[in-house]
């Protein structure tokens, strides 16, 4: 039986270079979805990957994770359209038009902090969120609740018994704790709402652990350090920074590794986050780091999830199989991988 893999925000950047690699292991034995909002975009993706392997089987779905009727839709496609789900790749993502604050680079270069500053582009980068048709912050949506909704929708495929399914989040060096607070999920109130749902996806990826892997579904945190996508450009240029910090793999190629590499789930620790790195002469490699975050944080989180999927899920249910009314909202607000 072939592997069944699906990912989000397949159709550029880090997704699609993890599709390709997939597919350039283990093309006749898969069976890959590429999950993604814009579906030119993503039928422009299934072209070139089949290009690279004609005989490979490429199914698209679409979806936005912003959206609960679109999460509910395509998860209701995925069941009917598989009966398992071995991996689901948990990518898409958007980071809101950032502002560089000039000044505090200049600042930031003569402090302390001037490796944390380029590894992660805290203090120098401010953002601002918008709210989705839903009536949830956009950035908390796509990256973190939309998935949530996604793994909750699809339990029938990835729970099952005397088998093996895995999650993998792609997650971020700006996921910090100063940026979230439980009192304020969504990020109503702050400037770093991209750092906020990441750090969110690192505890929800340890609760789920706890309250999935005696089900076989396991959960595991990938991040793929800085890397020149569309996501990115806007943000900083390329620039020889390796000398400061090893995080910076600039090209998705040198990332797709380790999100490959973690197809081992039994034997990762929940704990950690798996790091993409390149060493100052560019060769790539893996390593665990252990995140910043505690299991009673991350049930808090999850509790907090289930509670607000109790309110949107009606509404979800009463949209299901409508068209979305926000799917080509993304453009004006941000970037969304897929």
């Amino acid at each position: 039986m072939k592997t069944v893999v699906l990912v989000t925000g397949a159709n550029s950047g880090i997704g699609l270079a993890l599709c390709e690699r997939l597919l350039s292991e283990a093309a006749e034995g898969l069976q890959l979805c590429l999950a993604c909002r814009n579906m030119q975009r993503a039928r422009a993706a299934r072209q070139s990957l089949l290009a690279s392997h004609p005989s490979a089987q490429v199914d698209l779905l679409q979806l936005d994770t912003s959206s609960i009727s679109s999460v509910i839709n395509a998860a209701q496609e995925v069941k009917l359209k598989y009966e398992r789900l071995d991996y689901l790749y948990l990518n898409a993502g958007i980071m809101p038009n950032p502002q560089f604050d000039v000044k505090a680079f200049f600042r930031g270069l003569f402090s302390s902090g001037v490796t944390t500053m380029f590894a992660t582009g805290g203090g120098i980068i401010t953002q601002w969120d918008g709210v989705t048709p839903d009536g949830l912050r956009e950035v908390f949506a796509t990256n973190l609740f939309g998935h949530f909704l996604l793994v909750r929708e699809l339990e029938p495929v990835l729970c099952r018994a005397g088998k093996t399914s895995q999650l993998i989040w792609t997650s971020s060096n700006n996921a910090h704790r100063s940026a979230f607070s439980l009192e304020d999920l969504q990020h109503q109130k702050g400037t770093q709402p991209y750092s906020s749902s990441k750090y969110a996806s690192d505890l929800l990826s340890l609760a789920l652990n706890i309250h999935y892997n005696n089900q076989g579904l396991y959960s595991s945190v990938i991040c793929p350090g800085f890397v020149m996508t569309n996501l990115t450009y806007s943000i900083l240029p390329t620039m020889p920074i390796r000398v400061f910090t090893n995080t910076f793999t600039l090209t998705p190629y040198s990332v797709r590794t380790t999100m490959y590499w973690l197809q081992r789930p039994e034997t990762l620790d929940p704990y950690a986050k798996y790091h993409s790195l390149t060493s100052g002469l560019g060769n790539n490699y893996t390593q665990p780091r252990k995140m910043d975050i505690d299991l009673e944080t991350a049930e808090l989180v999850y509790g907090k999830l289930l509670e607000l999927e109790t309110v949107c899920f009606p509404l979800g249910a009463a949209l299901c199989w409508l068209p979305d009314p926000g799917k080509e909202r993304h453009g004006k607000a941000g970037k969304q991988a897929g």
